[in-house]
């Protein structure tokens, strides 16, 4: 008899209820380990590459804010940068379409993207006009969103290629004009 004053069953001895303990926390472990490897597959990586659309140079960062299929909720922390100063983007593997904007001077301003400067002054241009593109795309053939920002002459001169997984967008920074806008 225990000090409780509660005797066990008989076939329950010390040491089988340390065995069934020792059974069931491996159990849960791995099943943790199961989850977990599960949500890592279904993640996807993308190479975002950003680009002057003047020179055609790449603008190394990490200060990218990212969006998925078209919610308002900004991820700021989902891109690392990498040796070369091009972003690994990882979004959820539920994740159908992307929209990608970059901040300069410390955050406090952001790039205007190319693929929408085309549109402004049109009268179809909306202020909550945005590109968004398919992450089925960018992985399987890459994407080169279009450089509306120069000229007929500087989009014959810069050109960019992406491989499937990478997505290369151009930028400039705002005119004196949009920034005393805002």
């Amino acid at each position: 008899m225990r000090e409780s004053g509660i005797c066990p069953p008989a076939h329950l001895t010390e040491a089988t209820v340390t065995r069934t303990v020792h059974r069931l926390a491996s159990v849960l472990a791995l099943a943790v380990a199961a989850l977990t490897a599960a949500h890592a597959q279904d993640a996807k990586t993308i190479t975002i590459r950003m680009l002057d659309s003047k020179t055609g140079n790449l603008i190394p960062t990490s200060d990218f804010l990212v969006q998925i299929d078209h919610r308002q909720e900004v991820h700021a922390n989902w891109v690392r940068q990498n040796q070369i100063g091009a972003g690994e983007l990882t979004v959820p593997g539920d994740a159908g379409v992307i929209l990608i904007h970059a901040k300069y001077d410390a955050g406090i301003s952001l790039y205007v993207n190319c693929d929408a400067a085309q549109d402004r002054g049109s009268a179809e241009r909306d202020e909550a006009l945005h590109h968004w593109y398919a992450i089925s795309e960018i992985l399987a053939t890459g994407v080169v969103a279009p450089d509306g920002c120069g000229t007929a002459k500087q989009a014959f001169k810069v050109k960019a290629t992406a491989k499937p997984g990478e997505f290369v967008f151009f930028v400039r920074k705002k005119n004196w004009r949009e920034e005393a806008a805002d």
